[in-house]
């Protein structure tokens, strides 16, 4: 299980004019395998994400209001399981072998965060274990990645030329067990 991401806000520092570059390399130096690092600042620091990104960092970023920005760094090596191992080469049509063609295909392009999360995560409580989900988003989902293995789910998923990002999940069995411990009384299923 992956660590709590360390906090590094920065905001204090750079409104007093300071240049925060030493504590955020000394902060990413730091962190325990595989934990993340959360960043809170006072702009979207873009020069970052390529100097992280060869300390082996994806990045995930958000505006948080009033023009205050939180990145989330997570260690590729940590990410493996999530992202880096998700990003299998697909292509339309080029699924892993022992995967069924996908059941459901969803178009997730419009909807703001964390909508698209939202809805893969709901339409995967409606499928059955080993049934494939396809999802066109518009970019990789980080933060969804945990909640899948969370969930026990399995998933490949790769950006597109065009920009757009696909993911395929498999239900996991865990997913299934899950839905079925919640039953007050056993239902069908359980019974």
């Amino acid at each position: 299980m992956a660590s709590d991401p360390f906090e590094l806000d920065l905001r204090p520092i750079l409104r007093a004019g300071g240049e925060p570059f030493a504590e955020i390399m000394q902060a990413a130096d730091g962190l325990a395998v595989g934990q993340p690092l959360r960043l809170l600042a006072t702009f979207e620091p873009v020069p970052l994400y390529r100097v992280l990104a060869r300390k082996g960092f994806d990045h995930a970023a958000r505006e948080i209001g009033g023009g205050d920005w939180e990145v989330i760094f997570t260690p590729a090596s940590a990410s493996g399981a999530c992202a880096n191992e998700s990003r299998q080469a697909l292509s339309a049509g080029n699924f892993a072998p022992a995967w069924p063609e996908p059941l459901r295909h969803e178009d997730l392009l419009d909807p703001d965060p964390p909508e698209p999360m939202v809805r893969v995560l709901a339409l995967l409580e409606e499928m059955k274990p080993g049934e494939v989900l396809s999802a066109v988003l518009c970019r990789e989902p980080l933060f969804l990645f945990p909640e899948l293995r969370q969930r026990g789910h399995e998933w490949r998923g790769a950006a597109e030329p065009d920009g757009t990002y696909k993911l395929l999940v498999r239900v996991g069995l865990s997913s299934e067990v899950a839905r079925h411990e919640r039953c007050e009384r056993p239902c069908a299923d359980c019974a």
